[in-house]
């Protein structure tokens, strides 16, 4: 919370506070092939605080009152904002030797535009990702999309994987909602795992059966959704709350996804290692700031073995 409070008030304070002051430095711009950005005067960080110095993020920032905080962090115990988890996990990317011109950032998010505002704040530092995800966040690229990704890391070089699903918590606290840009309706979200557990509820209640969905190719990933979830039947129908414990028996699904296709393709991973980010995104209004609950963010060398464990950086 310190943190949260110190950075907010950086990003609130005069035009003069350090956070927002722009760089003084000269700055050269070329583009790889694989656009990624390559910035040779300006700090990584220093494009961290261009992205939230925007008027779009400002006005995120100005929105995100105290009161709205303490509900989201009491749904989501351990969530931390945007703003806080970009902080943190790019300042200890770049002490561990990862910039715009060595890394490849990939992320398995949901296909859902509200999944790209954390996306693409790491675009903006990173460049360009190559995107492994489908609905609901799960890995659909599979091993052969790692595969292809592993191979446009840069020579000598390193991957940022960003995964994990995705749930909206609304201004007056529900969960599996969210207000959307143009839109009167307070929508669902995620819509797809919202449908995948109304499929399983209806198969754990006893009024419905395992259908063979996955094999309509027209709504393939949806069928693979539905299936990947049936083994949290009993544990969401336990639950106090099957909106909140939703998202993180789906993120479960999915780390185990994840760690078996990192372990058919660690061999394609460079020699920089690749740091690998899992939590949950929480999409909220556009004018207050979205969330993330980290669960994972381990460092991996170029064999898939875990080198060092960084999550406590983001929890304490």
């Amino acid at each position: 919370m310190m943190f949260r409070n110190a950075a907010l008030f950086l990003l609130l304070a005069s035009p003069a506070a350090a956070f927002l002051a722009p760089s003084t430095s000269s700055t050269k711009t070329t583009t790889s092939s694989l656009n990624i950005v390559q910035d040779e005067d300006t700090a990584v960080m220093d494009k961290v605080k261009e992205v939230w110095s925007t008027t779009t993020k400002k006005k995120r920032i100005a929105g995100n009152t105290a009161e709205f905080d303490s509900i989201v962090t009491s749904r989501f115990p351990g969530a931390i904002t945007n703003l806080e988890l970009e902080t943190k996990v790019i300042q200890k990317l770049v002490d561990n030797g990862f910039s715009s011109e060595n890394t490849l950032l990939a992320t398995s998010l949901c296909a859902d535009e509200v999944a790209r505002v954390l996306e693409d704040d790491f675009v903006k530092v990173f460049g360009n990702n190559f995107n492994l995800g489908g609905l609901s966040g799960f890995p659909f690229a599979g091993n052969t999309g790692f595969g292809a990704m592993s191979g446009h890391i840069p020579d000598g070089g390193k991957c940022l994987v960003i995964y994990g699903p995705h749930v909206g918590v609304a201004k007056d606290g529900t969960v599996g909602k969210v207000e959307r840009a143009g839109i009167e309706l307070i929508d669902t979200c995620c819509g797809s795992a919202i449908a995948a557990s109304n499929y399983l509820k209806g198969i754990t209640d006893g009024g419905a059966k395992i259908t063979m969905s996955l094999q309509q190719f027209t709504d393939f990933q949806q069928g693979a959704v539905q299936e990947l979830i049936l083994p949290h039947g009993k544990r969401l129908a336990d639950a106090e709350n099957r909106m909140i414990e939703l998202p993180y028996a789906i993120y479960e699904s999915q780390d185990i996804l994840m760690g078996d296709i990192i372990d058919a393709g660690c061999a394609g991973i460079k020699e920089g290692g690749l740091a690998l980010l899992g939590g949950i995104q929480i999409n909220t209004a556009p004018d207050t700031m979205d969330y993330f609950h980290p669960l994972r963010f381990d460092y991996m060398d170029s064999d898939g073995n875990i080198v060092e464990d960084w999550l406590p950086t983001l929890t304490q």
